[in-house]
């Protein structure tokens, strides 16, 4: 059984690989030819930048591989060996946040080189050092006081019921309900500054927008997300009285107020079409079939390993074991997602004008420097919104359409695709 368990972990290794080297491939091809959507040396500098990060995904994927060998091959009983002196829940919270951060230790320094010399290399991070570390410092403070609890609980559960999976599943499945409740205020607590908007005439358009929909929010903020890095973002947090707007400082300095409002108008949209509570259902979906199949798996394989299914091992499992489950059923969420976006698009467009969402979309593009174009496979395993250009189309706009030996580009004037 051990060796099936590495098999299928092989497989998924491969494929992941595979879907990434066809994607470096496509884009390597494509960041050649007519720019779309972006002058030519922006689209050359949105395609390096794609290649660049997807090559640092693939030694990623290669790291986590030889991790999971190492584990599965003797680390785990390692681990076990090196709790003993600590029994009951005890152990198992040592050995399980043991686990989380060697492996947290081992993916430090693609995480240090993926913020400080590649964002860095095409002026997305401004992040200082201080910063980094403070940040870090309390995401790990975070993470082992929750994941203490967490695994608290779920031992509890374990040693109390056979359907420990089942009862697992409740569980954790409240906790994710939670964190989104939660998510606005623990992110304004330990990680941004967020103040209230103070321009009284956006602030009014986005009551508007809000009242048009039905969202109710607790306010509209800002948040100091530029002190980290240069991206363009937005979200709406929180579930029922704690939803909060939050824009990103660096979305009001690159957006006209028509634009912010038709980018606000499109996650309105999610929010009138239920997105957000289909996405939690989702999310539901897949912790079942994950805790119902690591929940079952055979004793024949802790055997082969030389251990015994103790609360933590199971856990430990389930965290080796989720990215594999995960890949296999992103494609499913992709599909239903990428569908609830182009209807929140046609929401956007309602209540802030095609037009202008358009031109937010085509600057969150260059802004961000995101590659326009992706392989089919990349997209049906990883997008959980549809391609751009794609987006535009069902907007009206075809970007590939030509006048004169030029591009049409998304506001309906023409860019020189050879600039």
């Amino acid at each position: 059984m051990l060796m099936t368990v590495i098999a299928i972990y092989t497989l998924y290794v491969i494929s992941k690989l595979y879907v990434s080297i066809m994607q470096v491939g496509f884009i390597n091809q494509h960041k050649h030819q007519d720019a779309l959507l972006m002058p030519a040396n922006e689209y050359m500098k949105a395609g390096d930048y794609a290649v660049a990060k997807e090559k640092l995904t693939m030694l990623s994927t290669l790291i986590e591989y030889v991790l999971f060998i190492v584990w599965m091959g003797g680390g785990l009983m390692w681990l076990s060996n090196a709790t003993m002196a600590y029994d009951g829940a005890m152990q198992s919270i040592i050995a399980v946040l043991s686990f989380i951060i060697i492996n947290g230790v081992v993916s430090f320094p693609l995480e240090w080189y993926s913020k400080f010399v590649l964002d860095e290399k095409f002026g997305f991070n401004r992040s200082s050092y201080a910063q980094y570390f403070k940040d870090t410092a309390i995401s790990t403070a975070l993470t082992i006081v929750i994941g203490a609890l967490i695994v608290w609980g779920i031992y509890a559960i374990i040693i109390s019921t056979e359907l420990w999976w089942l009862w697992s599943f409740g569980f954790i499945f409240a906790v994710i309900i939670l964190i989104n409740m939660f998510f606005p205020t623990i992110r304004a607590l330990f990680f941004d500054k967020l103040t209230p908007l103070e321009d009284e005439e956006l602030n009014k358009e986005i009551t508007r927008l809000m009242d048009a929909t039905g969202f109710v929010s607790s306010g509209v903020f800002i948040s100091d997300a530029s002190k980290r890095d240069a991206k363009l973002n937005a979200y709406f947090g929180g579930l029922g009285k704690t939803k909060r707007v939050v824009l990103f400082d660096t979305l009001i300095e690159k957006l006209s107020a028509k634009e912010l409002l038709a980018v606000l108008g499109h996650e309105l949209g999610h929010f009138a079409h239920g997105d957000i509570y289909k996405n939690i259902v989702m999310v539901g979906g897949m912790l079942f079939v994950m805790f119902a199949l690591f929940g079952n798996l055979p004793e024949s394989l802790y055997l082969e390993m030389g251990l015994s299914s103790s609360p933590y091992i199971l856990m430990i499992l389930f965290l080796l074991l989720m990215p594999v489950v995960s890949f296999v059923m992103m494609p499913i969420m992709g599909i239903v997602s990428r569908h609830n976006e182009y209807e929140a698009d046609k929401t956007g467009a309602e209540l802030g004008g095609s037009e202008h969402l358009i031109a937010a979309l085509k600057k969150l593009v260059t802004e961000n420097k995101s590659f326009p174009l992706s392989h089919p496979l990349y997209i049906f395993f990883y997008y959980t919104h549809p391609p751009v250009i794609e987006r535009f189309k069902e907007l009206g706009v075809d970007v590939y359409a030509k006048e004169e030996g030029r591009v049409v580009d998304s506001l309906g004037g023409i860019c020189s695709s050879g600039e």
